[in-house]
């Protein structure tokens, strides 16, 4: 009888990934759409960049660290980092302007483009690495989702 395998570290991951690629492809539809859709997409990307925020760092606290430990693959997680790195760039940019600016939607889509790259490798090269290792991912999904709650409640309480 096979056994199912319990959820891990790089489920949540990829859990969270998902989720921004539905709000992506939301925001995307209202570039589509006509009429006035500012006040929509403004709060669409506020959540994305939040989500964003919040998922990159659990990564970089949590689980780069014990990854980059444990698969001797340097250029793979410094890519990862880099990667981070412009998104919190392009996040600042879109934080600090107006949907009605001139860009705004294009950093948007661009931004979503930056994540569905990282997400690729992640899935592809970085996860299953990270299974193979002897990561303790079970522990380290509980480690990852109470971070998140915390750091959620955080941007709450500032919001």
């Amino acid at each position: 009888m096979p056994t199912t395998r319990q959820k891990d570290a790089c489920d949540l991951l990829d859990a969270d990934h998902k989720a921004v690629k539905k709000l992506f492809s939301e925001y995307e539809e209202l570039t589509e759409a006509r009429g006035n859709t500012r006040e929509k997409k403004h709060r669409l990307a506020e959540r994305i960049c939040r989500e964003l925020r919040v998922h990159t760092q659990i990564e970089e606290e949590i689980f780069y660290p014990a990854i980059r430990k444990a698969i001797d693959d340097e250029l793979l997680m410094d890519e990862a980092e880099v990667e981070h790195t412009s998104a919190r760039d392009l996040i600042a940019q879109i934080q600090g302007m107006e949907p009605g600016d001139a860009i705004y939607d294009a950093k948007v889509l661009v931004l979503g483009e930056y994540v569905d790259h990282h997400v690729k490798e992640e899935r592809t090269e970085m996860f299953p690495k990270a299974r193979a290792s002897k990561v303790d991912l079970v522990k380290m999904r509980d480690m990852l989702q109470s971070r998140k709650e915390e750091l959620m409640a955080e941007l709450d309480e500032t919001a």
